[in-house]
Formats: structure tokens, C-alpha cells, sequence
């Protein structure tokens, strides 16, 4: 675990981008096996949002971190560094962090794109705050962005069914008035690691997500609720002193079952998963943003950002607003 002993980094600013085209549950009872109520009882999920043909992640990142910066009051040239969490890049290389520095004219920011599964932008969030914290950036632009529709299997019911497309964003910046990130952990278990993937098979020209939903649900169950517990035991709180969580938004029976093994009241978070499906490394992020503009994240408020995916990772990572 890192508690952060310098300076407190704070989030000034938040933003989300969701695209426009919207895929219901009744859509995929066209083109797979499966109907609305079947995805609502496993997944929770009743519709998602796809990219528009053309629309790169790149897009959408640029588009988050333009509303990002508007939020936070901050011109593009102010920022220092730029960190992008996805797992659904333009291209290998370039990144999708420095095309989004090109086209905002940061041209004082370094860029970094990071890859950790759906822990993605948590890993970013988590790197952001230990250079404010340790003095090398003041300000820095974190953004999760995924573009999964080019490498979804749609003939597979067991995944097509999960993920989707958007992006989010947030500034963060030197505090002045105490708070901000207090603690993190980040973890893996790479003896998961084919619990999911990106490969290329006979039947597909491009690489396609491939998913042991199954053991991917036992995984989380069994070791994320010990892995928050240990770390809250660590940063000196208790589940109880946790008055918000940012919650990866993959799966609805993963969400209960982590909240009822913890004991933690659902009335806690906030839910979008019904609405935008799981957007992998965007999910923090667009979260994040829709609790910061529905005031359920008040000055004081101790906030825990949880993730896990592919790897397989973990992060946690402790705010106080």
C-alpha cells in the first residue's frame, strides 16, 4: 500500500463523453440467443452506447478532456501531463494520450497511455496523484476512454452482451485546502491472466475479447472483499468511515455480492451500469463525474475508487473530498 506523504493532489474537475448510438437489450435478440430478461437477471445491464462508425478512442478521450479542462477552469496549456487508461487504443502506437495532447495543444504535457484491464484509469488516477504528490507535475489530465465495438465477438452471447463504449475524465491539481488522495493499492494476480484476453482465432481477421465470465465472477467474489478490508485496516478507516464508493460498474450480481460481503449499504454508490454497460477503464471515470454533478460527493467525504480487471488487477485508492 502507498500512503501519499507530500503534497495532496485533488480532483478540480471532471467531465464524461458518451456516444450517441444506444444498442437495448431487445437488439440482441436479433443477432444472438438471448432476450432482455436474461442480461438483466445475469448482468443488470439493459442497454449500452456504442461508438459512431469512424469514431476512434481517441475521439472520445479528446472529447472528455476538453469538457474536463472547461470544468476545472484550466487551459490546455496549464496541464503537465496527460495519462489515458484504456484497453481499446487507435493504434498500439501512436497512444491515444498523445494524439489527445496534439489535438488540445497541450504542448507543456508529457503522455502516457496505461493498460491494466479495467483498472486502468484507477492505475492512472493512482500514478497522477504520486507525481503532484511528490512535486514532479502540478497538474495533471486523467482520462479512461474504450472504443470495445471493433473487437467484440458478436456472436458471443456471453460477452457481446457486457461491454460498451464512452469515456471519462478528471483534472487534478495541487490542494490548498487539505483532503485529496490519502492512500492507494494496486495489485495482480497473473496467474489469471487468460481469464480475459485479447486474441486472434481462425474465425475473426482482427483480435477479439475472449471472457471465462464464470471464473472471472468467482475471482472478484473471493478476493476483492478481503483485498478492500486489508487495505481500509492499512489506510487507518473502517468500512463504516467510507461515505461514498466509485465502483467498477462490470456486473450487478459482482457489485451486490462484493457489497453484501462487506456489509456496505448499496444506497453508498452510484449505479450506471443499467444505462452505459461496462465500459471497462472509462467505468471509474464516467462514475465519478455523475456522482460529482448529482452532489452525492460532499466537502469531508471520504471516497474509495475500486476497480478490477484483466490481469488479473486490483486497485483501491482512498480521497477525501
Amino acid at each position: 500500500m502507498i500512503k501519499y506523504i507530500g503534497r495532496s493532489a485533488k480532483i478540480l474537475g471532471t467531465s464524461k463523453y458518451i456516444p450517441e448510438k444506444i444498442m437495448t437489450n431487445k437488439d440482441f435478440e436479433k443477432i444472438v440467443d438471448t432476450n432482455d430478461q436474461w442480461i438483466v437477471e445475469r448482468t443488470g445491464i439493459r442497454q449500452r452506447h456504442l461508438a459512431l462508425d469512424g469514431e476512434k478512442c481517441s475521439d472520445l478521450a479528446y472529447r472528455a478532456a476538453l469538457l474536463a479542462l472547461e470544468n476545472s477552469g484550466l487551459a490546455a496549456d496549464q496541464i503537465d501531463m496527460i495519462l489515458v487508461g484504456t484497453n481499446s487504443p487507435d493504434t498500439v502506437f501512436p497512444s491515444v494520450s498523445c494524439k489527445v495532447q496534439g489535438r488540445l495543444g497541450a504542448v507543456n504535457a508529457g503522455a502516457i497511455d496505461i493498460q491494466a484491464g479495467c483498472t486502468g484509469s484507477l492505475t492512472a488516477l493512482t500514478v497522477a496523484a504520486s507525481g503532484i504528490s511528490s512535486g514532479i507535475w502540478d497538474k495533471v489530465l486523467v482520462i479512461g476512454a474504450e472504443v470495445f465495438r471493433d473487437i467484440i465477438d458478436w456472436t458471443d452471447r456471453g460477452t457481446c452482451i457486457l461491454f460498451a463504449d464512452g469515456a471519462g475524465a478528471c483534472v487534478m491539481g495541487v490542494s490548498d485546502s487539505g483532503g485529496g488522495f490519502t492512500s492507494t493499492r494496486l495489485f495482480a494476480d497473473g496467474t489469471g491472466h487468460e481469464m480475459i484476453r485479447l486474441e486472434s482465432d481462425e474465425n475473426h481477421i482482427m483480435p477479439i475479447l475472449k471472457m471465462k465470465g464464470n471464473e472471472v465472477f468467482k475471482f472478484v467474489n473471493t478476493v476483492l472483499p478481503k483485498f478492500i478490508k486489508g487495505f481500509c485496516e492499512e489506510s487507518g478507516v473502517t468500512l463504516e468511515d467510507i461515505d461514498f464508493w466509485i465502483f467498477h460498474q462490470a456486473n450487478m450480481r459482482i457489485i451486490d455480492g462484493v457489497f453484501k460481503r462487506l456489509h456496505v449499504s448499496q444506497e453508498k454508490t452510484l449505479i450506471n451500469l443499467p444505462e452505459y454497460g461496462n465500459t471497462s477503464s472509462a467505468s471509474l471515470m464516467i462514475t465519478l463525474h455523475e456522482a460529482m454533478e448529482a452532489g452525492k460527493i460532499k466537502s469531508g467525504d471520504k471516497v474509495c475508487f475500486v476497480a478490477f480487471g484483466a490481469g488479473m488487477t486490483l486497485g483501491v485508492l482512498l480521497y477525501e473530498a
